[in-house]
């Protein structure tokens, strides 16, 4: 157990930092799976199925954000009896989310199977062979939903014990087998995009396999005999209050940007393909605002549950300058390496012109969305979840979706990316008020 951190006692910024460093380690690794994905296919089957790659990963996300928003809140929930020292009711908290995850990761595999060709038709996507491959990519991925949410869960109940070096050795060594597995599998075999796609499943299968084993024969936080299984109710429902939020806001989150896609879509493989690189850069350098994120999640739900609340503040304080300053240097070097980033991923110039223009547009701006997560990743931590959800919803919903389309109409295609910094603005200037007042203070878990 020599892993777990107590972040109750110590300087907020070296325990913040220290907590990130293997987070961010694993963000890359975790990005790697569809990166690799895309690498092997743009360079061994074509456009399209880089095309197919790249605009079908959302839909996948889509389904999977309610769970993703249930394992935020059991880590949340987690994190404060970890402060509070109430090991009792981590290992309830335990139980009940493999008991939660058992029973819901089915009928979202079925639902997901249903709905692919629907969704694609929702997003505009072109029909013939992008279409064909897109679907093949997207079922396969569907199949392998309950390992892609287990490992999830995992990693939020170890990171809500302040664990996030075994997270990263899991994740390790399913990334290497995933990028093996994706050379047979494409390259050698000849499989396509199908054989991306069960790469990508059975990494995330042998991860959540290994996470599992971990849990019940090193930590001894379950046993996952079902008769020993102690669900608890009030658990859950805290678990759903903090997190279901969340998981709504990714879904309609998810929503918005196949909405934003199906504009892209009605472009040609050409801007789909340049539009989706872009965005891979991105999501890359977004991993060092979304690490700092989830330990500062983790940081103030401990000091929350020692009632430590002078902790938050300097631990808010911290994580914002380390977060802004690793962000708006990534930014930079990303703005000036634009096309020579591109070009790992395809050589036709037409496509890194495309991307490149989107990244010019989007990472002026990119400070805003470290601003924005970090202020959230507080209140989340506290326990509050309805402000997070609207500051987000503002800022993308309300502007940044309305603005795609905006710009494309009046300006053109090539102008879409400042449609993201227009929705930061607003939404940074929501949370950091709600911050501000006070009043999140009131919705600290009580008792359960």
């Amino acid at each position: 157990m020599s892993a777990m951190r107590d972040m109750t006692e110590g300087r907020p910024a070296a325990l913040i930092l220290k907590f990130s460093i293997p987070l961010l380690a694993g963000n890359i690794l975790q990005q790697m799976y569809n990166v690799v994905d895309m690498l092997v296919v743009g360079n061994f089957v074509g456009n399209e199925a880089l095309a197919a790659v790249g605009s079908t990963f959302i839909l996948n996300f889509l389904l999977v954000s309610l769970f993703s928003g249930l394992g935020l809140g059991f880590s949340i929930v987690i994190s404060q009896f970890y402060g509070a020292k109430d090991f009792a009711r981590i290992k309830r908290s335990v139980d009940t989310s493999y008991v939660t995850a058992v029973v819901g990761a089915i009928p979202v595999t079925v639902l997901g199977l249903l709905l692919v060709q629907p969704l694609l038709s929702m997003m505009n996507t072109p029909s013939g062979v992008t279409r064909d491959m897109s679907a093949s990519y997207l079922s396969i991925l569907f199949i392998g939903t309950a390992g892609a949410f287990g490992y999830n869960l995992n990693a939020g109940i170890l990171q809500g014990l302040g664990d996030s070096i075994s997270t990263l050795v899991f994740l390790s060594i399913a990334t290497v087998l995933n990028i093996a597995l994706d050379l047979v599998f494409v390259a050698v075999l000849g499989w396509g995009v199908a054989g991306a796609a069960w790469a990508t499943v059975i990494a995330q299968i042998i991860s959540f396999v290994a996470g599992s084993v971990y849990l019940v024969r090193k930590l001894r936080l379950s046993s996952l005999k079902i008769r020993e299984l102690e669900f608890d109710l009030p658990i859950l429902r805290e678990a759903v209050r903090i997190g279901l939020p969340s998981g709504f806001q990714n879904m309609l989150f998810s929503l918005g940007t196949m909405a934003i896609q199906r504009l892209i879509n009605g472009y040609g493989p050409i801007f789909m393909a340049g539009f989706s690189i872009s965005s891979k850069i991105d999501a890359f350098a977004f991993l060092p605002v979304a690490s700092f994120s989830t330990a500062v999640t983790t940081y103030t739900g401990q000091n929350v549950g020692a009632r430590r609340l002078d902790r938050v503040r300097s631990g808010f304080i911290s994580t914002q300058l380390m977060s802004g300053a690793l962000c708006l240097g990534v930014s930079l070097f990303i703005f000036a390496f634009a096309r020579p980033l591109m070009s790992l991923f395809t050589r036709d110039v037409s496509v890194i012109g495309t991307g490149a223009g989107v990244l010019y547009r989007l990472m002026p701006c990119y400070v805003l969305l470290s601003i924005l997560f970090i202020t959230n990743s507080v209140l989340r931590g506290a326990g509050e979840s309805a402000w997070p959800f609207f500051s987000s919803m503002v800022s993308f919903l309300f502007l940044r979706l309305p603005a795609a389309y905006a710009l494309d109409y009046f300006f053109g295609k090539g102008e879409i990316g400042w449609c993201y910094g227009i929705g930061w603005i607003v939404g940074v200037t929501v949370a950091v008020a709600y911050y501000a007042s006070g009043r999140w203070k009131r919705r600290i878990i009580g008792k359960i």
